[in-house]
């Protein structure tokens, strides 16, 4: 800890508040409404747990000069002083009266003139934490001003991480890495599915992990239905393929990538959907630059998979990464995001094995000035085997 700041010095987070700033006003926005997880915990270092339970709502306003004010739940003011911001207020939450209302109220009234664009993040990949109604009544209270999307200009800022953020990034990426090297341990033949699940999360707590918010994968013969679905116990047999895919948490920061294994010698179509995906992701790993745009990047892979012989998958086939498990933008035809230097981003090509059967294959990478670096270690070019 240093300077007062939970993760990182407050000149980080200063900085991002002045980057904040500058995007509100080329938005036209005189002051911001932060309310979810990510967003607080990205300008204020309030890193908790407690996110899990929605029974309170917290807020943060960044005025267009200045520090940040939190409105926030009694039950966070200490974890808050710990932080950069100073201005802190608070109410005994939750009150089903006025669960800070009126307190949230009175310091956007403060905080921004009469007629003032009060910017909240209510489109894409959003969430209010609050009741819609609670919102319709904060509204109604705030004088002549009005409340408008910021989604773009909180995102257009997040997605360029910095390098305090980048190297967070990258120790998730570590335990992830140290993890899988440590599969063959607890998997093989006969071994539950959900026996495995449970011995990763362990082995990802176990290399570094401050916690695992998210787990998934699957398993079948000649590939998996799906790569979402909780595990079940259903023992591993010769022929299958093991996908495990995994958001482990780094002082806040998530990698989320994911790695194949075959039970005993895959079959050649398996290895030879493998190899395909190794070659998409080589394709995008030489080929990404700032200035593309988010859907060439599905294209080059999408490409690449078809000229390898390979039906690519419907989908997305990868997007941001940072305090959330999965960001903006979505690598997928139609999104026309600009890709720029600083952004991290997952390469995560998918395609058929068989009618029904996939592969997925993921890597998380950060956009440099000339091209792609990779935060993950590479998968090896082999399908790794597991005893059979």
């Amino acid at each position: 800890m240093a300077d007062g700041a939970l993760i990182f010095p407050a000149a980080e987070f200063e900085r991002r508040a002045a980057a904040l700033q500058q995007q509100m006003a080329r938005d036209g926005i005189d002051a911001l409404l932060l309310t979810n997880a990510a967003d607080i915990t990205y300008l204020a270092g309030f890193l908790t747990r407690f996110w899990e339970s929605p029974t309170r709502p917290w807020f943060l306003v960044l005025p267009a000069d200045g520090a940040p004010v939190a409105v926030i739940p009694a039950i966070g003011k200490a974890l808050m002083d710990r932080t950069w911001v100073k201005d802190i207020r608070t109410w005994a939450s939750p009150d089903p009266d006025d669960d800070g209302t009126s307190l949230l109220a009175d310091t956007i009234r403060e905080q921004s003139a009469d007629g003032a664009r009060i910017g909240m993040a209510i489109g894409p990949e959003s969430a209010l934490r609050m009741p819609l109604v609670q919102l319709h009544q904060i509204e109604r209270s705030i004088g002549g001003r009005v409340v408008v999307d910021a989604t773009q200009t909180i995102h257009r800022v997040r997605e360029i991480k910095s390098e305090p953020e980048i190297n967070r990034i990258r120790a998730a990426c570590r335990v992830a890495d140290l993890a899988f090297a440590r599969v063959p341990d607890f998997a093989r033949a006969g071994s539950r599915l959900d026996d495995v699940f449970r011995s990763f999360q362990c082995a990802l707590l176990e290399s570094g992990a401050d916690w695992v918010s998210y787990t998934a994968g699957g398993a079948g013969p000649g590939g998996y239905f799906d790569v979402i679905s909780p595990a079940d116990g259903t023992p591993l047999r010769r022929g299958d393929v093991l996908m495990l895919d995994t958001g482990a948490v780094v002082d806040g920061y998530f990698c989320d990538f994911d790695r194949n294994f075959s039970v005993g010698a895959p079959a050649q179509a398996v290895a030879q959907t493998h190899a395909a995906l190794i070659r998409a992701t080589d394709s995008a790993l030489a080929q990404l630059r700032p200035g593309l745009l988010a859907e060439d990047a599905h294209r080059i892979m999408a490409d690449a998979l078809v000229e390898s012989g390979a039906t690519p998958i419907g989908g997305r086939f990868g997007h941001g990464l940072g305090l959330s498990l999965t960001e903006w933008p979505s690598l997928q035809p139609g999104d026309t995001t600009p890709l720029r230097a600083g952004m991290v981003l997952t390469l995560e090509p998918g395609a058929e094995v068989s009618p029904g059967r996939i592969l997925v294959h993921e890597e998380n990478i950060v956009l440099r000035p000339d091209g792609a670096q990779l935060l993950s270690a590479r998968a090896p070019r082999q399908l790794p085997i597991l005893s059979a």
